[in-house]
């Protein structure tokens, strides 16, 4: 896929788009918190809320984000491991909770997912973070902090990749993995931003705007009924999955579904599902996930897109949840555009 089709930064003020009110229940800008953006000299600190990694493991991230200009506070749960965990519950809360309550860290990178998230989430207690607010980064599993954060505080957090997806030498690394990850830089700092993906025979051409949140399906389907439920109403929903078997996918859009998650959407987009697992011989699903999203939005007519550069993948741009976006879904392809 050609580099045009993905992310690239607008320089400057973003251009001005009148906010369609499609739902009364839609978050205005008004209620929406965006933590200040980083400048030069800022702290990123890094942390292990789900599973584990080694201090040796995130020194390419460490020195990338360095030579932006940040300082980096690497947190107690780097190195620790308690099985697939970054250390006990107990240790990576009290990690996650120090960076959240300290004044002096500006941002929150997520060293890795895996699981986690959710066994310490309803612990934290965030009355500090939302009097100061910061950047909280990852995806995978860390859309349970996602959900949360925006559900209780209307405050953004970044999709993106995390420590374990920085290459050891960036200058070396290919086009669309250095446009990654320098997407990381550029939202943190305050760039307006822009994604396109080219056309799909599935896309649901239209035109909607709209807070931006989601991310793993997995986690979104896991949450729902919890203090953490994910909030679609007048949202632009994305979602991505990696290594499920597609009855599961079918089962997990299901729950969406039947809890109304997309009843009122104000856009629906559909990144990565990679490493689909093979069904049983003789046990075929025989529906492809873009035929199991459509079928499950088929009352409805709000723009749909499939194949967005985001997910368990080399293509996986930085997002900004719980921003206001305007997407478009034509047929000379896709545009999602943050609204400045």
């Amino acid at each position: 896929m050609n580099r045009k089709h993905f992310l690239s930064a607008l320089a400057g003020a973003g251009m001005s788009i009148p906010l369609l009110d499609r739902f009364a229940g839609a978050a205005t800008p008004s209620t929406l918190s965006i933590p200040p953006y980083l400048k030069p000299g800022d702290t990123i600190g890094i942390t292990c809320p789900a599973g584990y990694i080694t201090a040796e493991e995130i020194q390419p991230a460490v020195r990338i984000m360095e030579s932006w200009g940040f300082k980096i506070a690497v947190g107690n749960t780097v190195g620790k491991r308690d099985y697939t965990f970054g250390g006990t519950d107990a240790e990576r809360l009290q990690d996650l909770q120090a960076m959240l309550d300290n004044p002096g860290i500006h941002a929150i990178m997520c060293a890795r997912g895996g699981y986690g998230c959710a066994r310490i989430v309803d612990q934290l207690d965030f009355s500090k973070f939302r009097e100061r607010p910061k950047w909280v980064i990852g995806f995978s599993d860390v859309t349970v902090l996602h959900c949360h954060i925006n559900r209780h505080f209307s405050i953004a957090t970044l999709h993106s990749k995390m420590c374990n997806s920085f290459p050891d030498n960036l200058a070396q690394a290919d086009p669309e993995v250095q446009d990654t990850i320098l997407s990381i830089r550029n939202a943190l700092t305050g760039k307006p931003m822009r994604y396109t993906a080219p056309p799909e025979s599935s896309n649901r051409a239209g035109t909607a705007s709209g807070v931006l949140i989601g991310g793993n399906l997995a986690m979104i389907q896991s949450i729902s009924g919890t203090d953490s439920e994910i909030d679609t109403i007048g949202k632009i929903l994305f979602l991505e999955d990696a290594g499920e078997y597609l009855y599961s996918l079918d089962r997990m859009l299901g729950n969406l579904q039947r809890s109304r998650k997309f009843d009122s959407l104000a856009g629906l987009i559909i990144g990565g599902f990679n490493r689909i697992k093979p069904d049983d011989p003789g046990e075929e699903f025989g529906h492809t996930v873009n035929d199991m999203v459509l079928q499950r939005v088929k009352d409805f007519r709000y723009p749909v897109c499939f194949n967005f550069p985001v997910g368990h993948q080399r293509n996986n741009y930085a997002l900004k949840c719980g921003v206001m976006h305007r997407l478009r879904v034509a047929g000379d392809g896709v545009e999602l555009r943050e609204m400045g």
